[in-house]
């Protein structure tokens, strides 16, 4: 989810093959939105940035939220695949899952930091059905992040806070998420915790949210 990745993963994501200028634009917001906000920011400041006319967006775009769209998109669908992926390939058991989930998250929010937190940040200033595009994959990431917990405590994988009441499940997955969302906010460029370490206490952490029998001191 770099700044780097956002015009090759949207192409990846069957958004065809993007122009030089709508790459330069996509950058410049990018940059700015992460800075800003995207409510802050100007299709003015937009192409300014990458030293272009102010309607040369619209050639492109079919308005500053679209680009938005298509930059909070792309890295949402593109964690959605990283999750199935790993998922697919995660040791036997809840456990496995539950590892292979949370290092995922971990990875993607620590390798492009910005990226991240422009998805993440700023998705709510959509409107209509391309937020709903994104919410809907939101709260796909969350429900199986719910069933891996569900299914730990039932098979006594997991000693579950609150038990195996619907509400217990899904705040546990949630908070799980939200904690691995921000976990780019722990790496600094001269920082003591590289990204692997972080990964490690942030699996350990969620492993002593859902009362795993393996979760270590």
């Amino acid at each position: 989810m770099a700044s780097e990745m956002t015009t090759t993963a949207a192409e990846d994501q069957g958004e065809g093959r993007l122009s030089e200028p709508a790459r330069r634009l996509m950058h410049a917001a990018d940059e700015l939105f992460y800075t800003q906000g995207s409510a802050a920011t100007s299709v003015r400041e937009i192409t300014q940035a990458c030293g272009l006319t102010p309607g040369a967006l619209y050639n492109h775009f079919s308005s500053k939220e679209d680009l938005l769209y298509r930059l909070v998109m792309t890295r949402h669908r593109w964690l959605e695949g990283e999750v199935d992926k790993a998922l697919a390939l995660a040791a036997p058991g809840p456990t496995g899952a539950l590892r292979a989930m949370v290092e995922v998250y971990v990875r993607v929010h620590t390798t492009g930091r910005k990226g991240a937190r422009v998805a993440n940040r700023e998705y709510g200033q959509l409107t209509g059905e391309r937020l709903a595009q994104v919410v809907a994959i939101r709260r796909r990431l969350r429900d199986r992040m719910a069933e891996i917990v569900r299914e730990g405590h039932a098979d006594g994988s997991f000693d579950l806070l609150g038990g195996d009441e619907h509400s217990a499940v899904v705040i546990t997955a949630a908070a799980i998420l939200d904690m691995c969302v921000h976990a780019g906010e722990w790496i600094r460029d001269r920082g003591e915790l590289s990204e692997e370490a972080i990964s490690e206490r942030f699996v350990a952490m969620a492993l002593r949210m859902v009362g795993a029998k393996e979760a270590g001191r």
